[in-house]
């Protein structure tokens, strides 16, 4: 196909041969609702000719149809380019080769039985519903392994293999007829790693659902917020969704530049602003990366042939970066793309998605490791700790908004005395950032992520991870939900 595409006179052109199997499974009360498993293969060309860009696929395995791709991406790069403003050009990048690449895993989550995932999810189920005050369990996990091919008229050619895995155990407690009810879900988040993570690699998940109950029938007892303004220390298994909302589609390029406006809206921090805008405090550092270990945004090469690594995007409290693709950083003057291109399926177009977005920790140049989570409550006087994510709401420019949480614990002297409910935290993305004045520790710091953040149109979804420690922000707006939808 690609000496097809040269003698066609394209200028130049990829092709991705790709294998993705999703499993999924769900249950209530430990039976079985419901099961999926799908596998998807398919071939995906994209040809530059003429100053565009056109793209074609199909499931179609043999030669002849593999073959007619190039022609069809030929026709439809003609029928866009046509409406287009301006040529199609690709940042540069170097020829790699042959390479292969693999996540680290031990487990393939695809290949491990049916059987065996619902005799451990019903184990599980199974013994939330012995204790009290659980009334029903939900039990899901979700499995996924994706065998990639590239090759380019650049002479980079990638093999590479990466599974990923959520599993998720939630609780429902009723306290009494007709009386309120409360739910409590577990917080381990996605994980780029094999079966082997529900084994305990990576996350305790039998001390985590052990603890389920205790903490829902604190829940149901748990006196409502006070509304005002407090001191907050964000868990990582929370902060990781700020992240994602606030500063991963923020700086996006392609959004800050237009390009999701009639979907999914633009970003405040505009090209105009790179450099100059103050992001939030000066000990706000964020990187974005695809190389970090398990990261679900994590691969050896993107969609483009760029090798990835790390880059920065806000330094010191500063936009300094963005996420890019090869044609978002011709466009805007970047030297080279730093690996942000990404397609779902065989059958969709690569565009700019998410890289693994995250804060970085604290260190000590005497050797002293920074602070836990412990000894950030302990230097809150009154204030509130934030665990685990839950529900989120944020305007079309990534401005303003508001998030609630899986336990809320007030503070009182620097000791948690107890869990609280109805709460959100609501602030503008700067202003929430600049009151950070203290971040944890290496020992705080986790990855969280989601595997289905969407973007585009047609839409797709993409795995990414968000690494960040637990972080201390001082006089947070919080809200009492309860009061807000009686209002």
């Amino acid at each position: 196909m690609l000496e097809r595409a040269r003698g066609r006179g394209c200028s130049y052109a990829d092709v991705r041969v790709e294998q993705i199997q999703n499993q999924y499974l769900s249950m209530r009360d430990g039976a079985v609702e419901g099961t999926v498993d799908d596998r998807q293969i398919g071939i995906g060309v994209r040809v530059l000719h003429g100053g565009a860009m056109g793209f074609a696929a199909t499931v179609a395995l043999d030669p002849a149809s593999a073959a007619t791709l190039v022609d069809q991406a030929l026709e439809l790069g003609a029928a866009t380019g046509a409406a287009g403003s301006a040529p199609v050009e690709l940042a540069d990048e170097p020829s790699h080769g042959r390479v292969e690449w693999s996540a680290p895993f031990r487990r393939d989550p695809t290949q491990v039985t049916l059987a065996e995932k619902v005799e451990l999810l019903g184990r599980w189920s199974r013994s939330l519903l012995a204790t009290s005050p659980v009334s029903h369990v939900t039990a899901s996990l979700h499995s996924v392994a994706e065998e990639k091919y590239f090759a380019s008229s650049q002479a980079t050619t990638t093999l590479q293999r990466r599974v990923r895995i959520h599993p998720v155990i939630e609780v429902l407690g009723l306290d009494g007829p007709g009386g309120t009810w409360a739910t409590m879900r577990t917080c381990a988040p996605p994980s780029a790693r094999g079966y082997e993570y529900l084994e305990g690699d990576g996350w305790d998940f039998e001390s985590e659902i052990d603890h389920l109950p205790e903490w829902l029938a604190e829940r149901l007892v748990a006196p409502a917020v006070e509304p005002g303004q407090y001191d907050l220390v964000v868990d990582p298994t929370n902060l990781w969704l700020t992240i994602h909302e606030s500063i991963g589609h923020a700086t996006e390029l392609d959004r800050a530049l237009g390009y999701e406006a009639a979907y999914a809206g633009t970003s405040f921090a505009t090209f105009d602003k790179l450099g100059t805008l103050r992001y939030g405090s000066q000990i706000m550092q964020v990187t974005g990366d695809r190389i970090q270990p398990h990261g679900l945004a994590t691969i050896g090469y993107d969609d483009e042939g760029v090798k990835t690594g790390s880059f920065d995007i806000v330094r010191d409290g500063v936009l300094v970066g963005y996420q890019l693709d090869r044609r978002i950083a011709a466009e805007t003057g970047f030297a080279r793309s730093n690996g942000c291109a990404y397609a779902d399926s065989p059958l969709h177009v690569p565009m700019q998605r998410m890289a693994n977005v995250s804060l970085g920790h604290s260190s000590q140049s005497d050797g002293k490791l920074g602070p836990t989570t412990d000894e950030l409550i302990a230097g809150v006087e009154s204030g509130i700790y934030v665990v685990g994510d839950k529900s989120w709401s944020i305007d079309m420019q990534r401005h303003n908004f508001q998030f609630t949480g899986q336990r809320f614990y007030a503070i009182a002297h620097g000791k948690l005395t107890g869990q609280l409910r109805d709460v959100a935290y609501q602030a503008r993305t700067t202003d929430f950032w600049g009151s950070m004045v203290a971040v944890g520790g290496e020992s705080t710091y986790l990855l969280g992520g989601a595997m289905n953040c969407g973007k585009g149109q047609p839409g797709q979804v993409a795995p990414v991870s968000h690494g960040c420690p637990s972080a201390l922000f001082q006089q947070v707006n919080i809200l009492n939900t309860g009061n807000e939808l009686q209002a």
